[in-house]
């Protein structure tokens, strides 16, 4: 196989297959990668730092492994692409930002930067992210906007929106995200990827997340499989990170292989919520979803139609997200902050206002409603709703067109809950609106329930195609 458009789309996992037995090279690989970065991204616009030479010579040392039959990983010598948050030895990691000076040493890689070399996957460049990953779409003083592959009118989403871009136009089949409020989970349904916002301290951070234990980092890919693989790369403890958590005893691909073939979900106790008792959503996306539960109950799912009772907690968020963001740009110069994004500007003033007691309180609430879903986790295995409320929306704006609010989590009723309480949410694709855009299907578990979560995930999507189509993009 050398054609290079078939190369650019095919997954890590049959990639790898591929370079095991000797039909096709990394090389040959990030090659088709980078063509396809050249041809499409000047329109998508995922990528913010490329390096070409550098991911060829990695990708040539790649095959000499494979070649001797001593690949790193299952991963070595596939493309991924790493969130413009992350640091990275040698290269720039500007967070969206014209405060941050790219002109100074970069001489450390974060926890999952590391991983990911010493797995031998390639890396052949870094994504966008709004200033400071702020906020659920992808746009920046910096780099501009960041567009949906499937119509480039249309928002990516965010914060990882140039990941969820990359992995859905065929510009790599890895990416490395944050979420710290659904920043993994809205792009991967704006964009028709899969995704995992892991259980916090699964992968660890360094360094510390100014959003403090909101933020977690996930893999980006087309297939559960290809997330269970690069899970297993990017989890584990690091001394650097006190939250950190040890690698799972059972591996992901182990335990994905162990999922069976035949009614996989027999026992599996799922509570569906269509709009969590609060939430407004499309009738275009519930019905898509609805069809998705349906799927479920037919894999052999026990479903029950039930909210897990808690009100929305958005102000708790948002205290906790705006005195984030304020501390975030605390060392900022009046003139640096003239640079800012106006809405993060806004955010942050509003993040000073909140008091220690404020503070307290809303921490209060995000212990109350992780409480709340503990004990609703011991009657259902699996909580499933949409994993936005809507599709993608114009690009280049925080809250669609005609929306009387102000800021992202106005639209994000799914996402930001499990942030405050920790909890594994994976989403997948489970349909397309008549617009032809994607809409994603959450399925979230207890703590700790993660790879309970990509079971799930994984029987779905063996039953379905949704996550086999690609956009249209020439």
């Amino acid at each position: 196989m050398t054609d290079l458009e078939d190369l650019a789309g095919l997954t890590a996992t049959e990639l790898a297959a591929l370079y095991r037995s000797a039909q096709v090279s990394p090389e040959e690989a990030t090659a088709a990668v980078l063509e396809r970065i050249d041809r499409h991204d000047s329109t998508v616009n995922a990528y913010c730092v490329r390096d070409d030479e550098f991911a060829l010579e990695e990708a040539r040392s790649s095959a000499k492994r494979w070649l001797a039959g001593e690949p790193k990983s299952l991963l070595d010598g596939v493309p991924i692409s790493i969130k413009d948050i992350f640091l990275t030895a040698g290269r720039p990691t500007r967070r969206g930002s014209k405060t941050v000076d790219p002109d100074q040493p970069w001489p450390e890689d974060a926890p999952v930067v590391a991983r990911v070399r010493e797995s031998g996957a390639v890396i052949v460049g870094k994504t966008t992210t709004p200033e400071f990953a702020w906020k659920g779409v992808t746009d920046s003083p910096l780099t501009g906007i960041t567009r949906n592959p499937w119509n480039p009118a249309t928002t990516a989403g965010g914060s990882s929106g140039g990941a969820g871009a990359a992995v859905a136009a065929g510009m790599a089949p890895l990416a490395l995200g944050t979420d710290g409020g659904g920043s993994v989970r809205i792009p991967a349904s704006f964009c028709g990827v899969t995704t995992l916002k892991p259980t916090y301290g699964a992968i660890p951070l360094f360094p510390s997340s100014p959003f403090g234990t909101l933020a977690h980092a996930g893999p980006m890919t087309r297939t559960v499989a290809d997330t269970a693989a690069l899970m297993d790369v990017v989890t584990g403890f690091d001394a650097r990170d006190w939250s950190a958590l040890p690698q799972p005893a059972v591996p992901y691909v182990q335990a994905l292989a162990e999922v069976p073939e035949d009614a996989p979900l027999e026992g599996v106790r799922i509570a569906y919520s269509r709009d969590l008792g609060f939430a407004t959503v499309d009738p275009e996306v519930d019905a898509i979803v609805e069809k998705a539960v349906g799927v479920l109950a037919d894999l052999g799912a026990r479903v029950d139609a039930v909210d897990p009772g808690f009100a929305d907690e958005v102000w708790a968020f948002e205290c906790l997200w705006f005195a984030g963001a304020a501390k975030a740009t605390e060392h900022l110069t009046e003139q640096q902050r003239e640079l800012l994004d106006p809405g993060l500007a806004e955010i942050c003033r509003q993040g000073l206002t909140y008091s220690a007691q404020d503070y307290l309180e809303a921490m209060a609430r995000r212990m109350a409603l992780g409480l709340r879903m503990g004990t609703f986790h011991e009657t259902y295995d699996l909580l499933v709703t949409p994993t936005v409320p809507i599709v993608a929306f114009e690009a280049g704006v925080e809250v669609p067109p005609g929306s009387s609010a102000e800021r992202w989590t106005s639209w994000t009723p799914f996402t930001y809950p499990f942030n405050l309480t920790q909890q594994p949410a994976a989403s997948v694709p489970c349909g397309f609106s008549a617009a032809g855009l994607p809409v994603g299907l959450q399925i979230v578990a207890a703590r700790h329930g993660d790879q309970r979560v990509l079971a799930a995930a994984h029987a779905y999507e063996r039953a379905t195609d949704w996550h086999t189509r690609r956009p249209p993009l020439g």
